[in-house]
């Protein structure tokens, strides 16, 4: 297939931002605090997948591999473990003792924006709302709890 056959095909190379091609979150089920779903961003993975699984190499591909290995690489679906109750179950309304908040916080900013150096002891911030990108894990983690009256 060349070039020009692509263009035939619908591949024209066009790239459009309209409504149409981008579901919004009121059309979704996720809902992760932006209002639009192009600021989001993306994480890449942080190892290669399938890096060292069977069937990555072309002998591998045509011969196969045994069944008693593929069996062996079979993992169980955690969620059908019920040999102890899940004790981080979410429960609406409970308050946990005060571990997490029920809001993910967004960027952690320094009240001076981050400019200068810090000349104090302590470390002070306020909530800049959801970053354009995607959030690393340890921003995901921050949670604000509400103080209680």
């Amino acid at each position: 297939m060349n070039i020009d056959d692509a263009r035939d095909d619908g591949y024209g190379g066009e790239y459009s931002v309209d409504e149409d091609n981008q579901l919004q979150p009121e059309d979704t089920l996720d809902d992760r605090g932006v209002a639009d779903m192009l600021d989001e961003g993306y994480s890449p993975p942080e190892r290669p997948l399938a890096m060292n699984a069977t069937g990555t190499t072309g002998d591998e591909v045509r011969y196969g591999g045994s069944l008693a290995h593929r069996i062996s690489a079979e993992e169980p679906d955690p969620a059908f473990d019920t040999s102890e109750p899940d004790v981080d179950a979410v429960i609406p309304g409970q308050r946990y003792m005060g571990e997490v908040g029920d809001r993910r916080a967004g960027r952690l900013v320094a009240h001076d924006d981050g400019l200068g150096s810090d000349e104090e002891s302590e470390l002070w911030a306020g909530d800049a709302g959801i970053d354009g990108g995607a959030a690393s894990a340890e921003e995901a983690a921050v949670h604000v709890i509400e103080e209680e009256e």
